[in-house]
């Protein structure tokens, strides 16, 4: 969820300030590190799931404004896209009621906005990119009419200078031009939300890094862009174009780019807050009041509003997060890879595939990320993204090998060992990552079926693409509503 900003415009005075600003609030973060002064007695998770809204017809429908007011729940909001919405889940501890009841509560959210949006005629649907969605679908009037979307679009285009390149070789090839940032609102995620003490957050942030490849590959659910066949997660190149404010001659001179994996592992969570700083400009120089030095001086806790509005404008696929609850700050990995759907069976099973491999990594006392290049992490990553369960991942001691014998031989076991860990028996434990397991040896996941799908509607009819697409996304929702977990689904 993005904070709120004002409409407005920026001047050279508002940037050096900014920047001034932040850097203070770098400094007071150290201080506070240096201190200990960060809550890690009862740490938390979290999700948040993105959404698509369609109609009837399974098409795209630009109605999230009023189907968030039928809704009318605070949990649930707009995101950058009219066929947008988002739900964010309150924070719990792992073992709350066991890993079903979180999904119940899921369920019973979902199933209240359905209802509430179908009296309006719109539908819901967790899927990485609504295959229905065509490139006019895209355009100005698409973004949704909020100061903070508005004003990022347009700092975005005046840093960038001219039109976003949107360029994706897959199965299929797509190329073409955006002089807005929604073909971003395309990307609907599931993001995991982990607290973390300032101590352990390295080791945990590079385990997230070192298993992103391995997330996509099981998790792929976004085939589809525009009518095309590109790779089995396009939400992750799309992402990476999308909201990408250099031009070419900027990336050639080695310019970071804002949708990032980074470039090392970490020791400490300042690392990543200081290369925010130090790498990237500010989109949205807006400074506060706060002093957070004298805030600390006086015994209070600064909520250093600049520090994490910056971090909130740089899409880092595991980013760091910095808050304060109830006077009481505390430190978060957001794990952002994930598409969303197929179904809340698959995201449960997806939350404890990585609650579990991400704290059995992070333990370790030769972690594996001190036998692995950080390139070799990101490769990983985007092997996965085009191939999915088809990728092949390296990982150290045993070399390039397929996701899901890496998975079912190597990474699975050590799941099971870091929920354990957790307090999670092997009655909760077994049904989750047993989802995981049999998507391995069905070798099916969302994109697959998907394209399976798809083709066999093409072998038994004569309609264009996006019929077929349109078809397959209306059988997509009714599986969708059952809840049962993808590799089960029949291909028509």
């Amino acid at each position: 969820m993005g904070r709120d900003v004002p409409a407005r415009v920026f001047t050279r005075e508002d940037r050096r300030r900014y920047r001034q600003k932040m850097h203070r609030s770098l400094d007071a973060f150290a201080q506070m590190l240096r201190e200990e002064r960060f809550e890690s007695e009862r740490p938390l998770v979290g999700l948040e799931i993105e959404l698509s809204l369609v109609d009837g017809d399974a098409e795209p429908a630009m109605r999230g404004a009023e189907v968030l007011e039928a809704i009318a729940d605070p949990a649930w909001s707009s995101e950058l896209g009219r066929f947008n919405l988002e739900i964010n889940l309150p924070p719990r501890q792992l073992t709350t009621g066991g890993p079903g009841a979180w999904e119940q509560d899921v369920r019973d959210a979902l199933n209240h906005a359905e209802e509430r949006a179908a009296a309006i005629g719109a539908h819901l649907i967790t899927v990485g990119i609504l295959p229905t969605l065509r490139q006019s679908d895209v355009g100005e009037e698409a973004l949704v009419d909020h100061p903070r979307y508005r004003l990022l679009n347009e700092q975005i285009f005046q840093a960038r200078g001219e039109d976003l390149r949107i360029s994706i070789d897959g199965i299929d090839r797509l190329r073409c031009y955006a002089d807005t940032i929604t073909p971003e609102a395309a990307c609907t995620s599931t993001q995991f939300h982990l607290q973390v003490s300032p101590d352990r957050f390295a080791a945990y942030w590079n385990a997230a890094q070192l298993i992103a490849g391995v997330q996509v590959a099981l998790a792929a659910n976004s085939p589809y862009l525009f009518g095309r066949e590109l790779w089995r997660e396009t939400r992750i190149p799309l992402f990476e174009q999308a909201t990408d404010t250099r031009a070419v001659e900027l990336k050639a001179q080695g310019v970071r780019p804002r949708v990032w994996f980074g470039e090392r592992w970490i020791t400490s969570v300042f690392d990543l807050f200081e290369e925010n700083v130090r790498y990237f400009p500010a989109l949205l120089p807006l400074t506060d009041p706060e002093d957070p030095q004298e805030a600390l001086e006086g015994g209070d806790i600064p909520e250093l509003p600049e520090l994490t509005l910056h971090n909130g404008t740089i899409y880092r696929w595991n980013r760091p997060v910095y808050a304060v609850v109830h006077g009481t700050p505390h430190l978060r990995i957001e794990n952002r890879v994930l598409p969303s759907g197929p179904t809340m069976a698959d995201t449960s099973a997806n939350g404890a595939f990585y609650y579990g491999l991400v704290r059995a990594l992070a333990e370790e006392e030769r972690p594996v990320w001190t036998r692995m290049s950080f390139s070799a992490a990101e490769d990983n990553l985007h092997a996965a993204a085009r191939h999915g369960l088809d990728a092949r991942l390296y990982w150290p001691g045993v070399g390039e090998v397929p996701a899901p014998e890496l998975v079912l031989r190597r990474l699975l076991p050590l799941a099971h060992a870091g929920l354990e860990r957790s307090g999670l028996d092997e009655a909760w434990r077994e049904p989750l990552l047993g989802i995981i397991e049999q998507r391995c040896v069905a070798h099916r996941n969302g994109a697959l079926w998907q394209a399976e799908t798809v083709r066999r509607i093409e072998e038994t009819s004569h309609g264009d693409r996006h019929e077929t697409l349109r078809r397959m996304t209306a059988q997509y929702m009714e599986y969708m509503h059952l809840n049962a977990p993808v590799h089960t689904w029949p291909v028509d």
